[in-house]
């Protein structure tokens, strides 16, 4: 996976970009930007796609810009050449991939059937857009193609909504959605860019799904640990249970059985999706404790601590 592929698998949202005015591209992006979604493919459907894709590319370089709705050759070298970092072709055309592919320049091609997936492995590509996805079987045709297919990753677009985001996400065949409900296409043309912030990190909110798991408490020594526990025990009617490094009072409270991580102790937040919460953190200047690192069967991240600790809590996040 190149780095610009890595860096949309991290981030897991495509955001659709349909301007009339190259006026409004730079604070369009910079909306996308602050509202934690860095990424934007502009669609050639106005007139005005290579100056945005230009605009973008050089006054918010923090955004990743990309080509689509990219129908032949000379669009996929006019957005090259205006600074587009990736090509996402609404169908397979082998003249624009084979174009892109001699070029050395990512190219997100649709499908729909398999037969055209194998048309995309004979470019040697291992990404490819699943549209529309809705209309033909969404989940459960991406689940089905995970089996002959599984060294493919997808990008569905068509029909991905913030109801249904997170079944997608959620799919290991899946990279990212891609789609306008992150920026309407009403608030952009009324350049509500504020609102369009808001709604992208609401969207990003939702998709990182943080809860409190439970909080934990370090103690002198194990006999401390196990009165703590069975006071919170039999003050909110709790069963206890014993572990080798600490007791549970129910699933809220872990008492350690002496000094662990974090002065007082640590909060565990539990998120829908580790691995992009991660990326989403040190995309934010957050600094994660990768040699804290806990995997689990074929090497899944399941938990990891940040460097840093909050009023003496250590943080660390889970795997839902």
């Amino acid at each position: 996976m190149t780095d610009n592929m890595k860096k949309i698998s991290d981030i897991g949202f495509v955001p659709l970009i349909v301007l009339e005015d190259a006026a409004d591209a730079v604070p369009f992006a910079k909306a996308l930007e602050a509202g934690g979604i860095p990424v934007a493919e502009v669609t050639f459907r106005t007139a005005a796609a290579k100056e945005i894709i230009e605009k973008i590319a050089k006054e918010v370089p923090e955004v990743l810009v990309g080509a689509g709705t990219v129908h032949t050759v000379q669009q996929a070298k006019e957005a090259v050449i205006a600074g587009a970092k990736f090509v996402v072709t609404p169908g397979f055309n082998p003249e624009v991939v084979g174009w892109c592919v001699d070029n050395k320049v990512d190219v997100v091609p649709g499908v729909i059937s398999p037969a055209e997936v194998e048309q995309a492995m004979g470019f040697g590509l291992s990404i490819c857009k699943f549209f529309p996805a809705e209309a033909y079987g969404g989940i459960k045709t991406l689940e089905s193609l995970a089996g002959p297919y599984a060294g493919i990753k997808f990008m569905p677009t068509g029909g991905v909504s913030a109801d249904n985001m997170n079944d997608y996400l959620s799919l290991p065949n899946v990279i990212a959605v891609g789609g306008s409900f992150m920026a309407p296409y009403k608030l952009v043309a009324s350049k509500k860019w504020d609102e369009i912030t808001a709604l992208c990190k609401e969207t990003v909110k939702k998709q990182m799904g943080f809860q409190l798991l439970h909080v934990g408490i370090n103690t002198k020594d194990a006999d401390d640990a196990c009165t703590v526990a069975h006071r919170l025990g039999d003050l909110f009617l709790q069963e206890v249970k014993e572990f080798p490094g600490a007791y549970f009072a129910g699933s809220t409270a872990e008492v350690v059985k002496g000094k662990f991580l974090g002065a007082m102790g640590h909060i565990a937040i539990q998120t829908n999706d580790i691995d992009r919460a991660v990326a989403y953190f040190e995309r934010n200047g957050v600094e994660i404790d990768h040699s804290t690192a806990v995997r689990g069967a074929a090497g899944k991240l399941i938990a990891i601590y940040f460097k840093e600790e909050v009023g003496g809590f250590a943080l660390h996040l889970r795997c839902k």
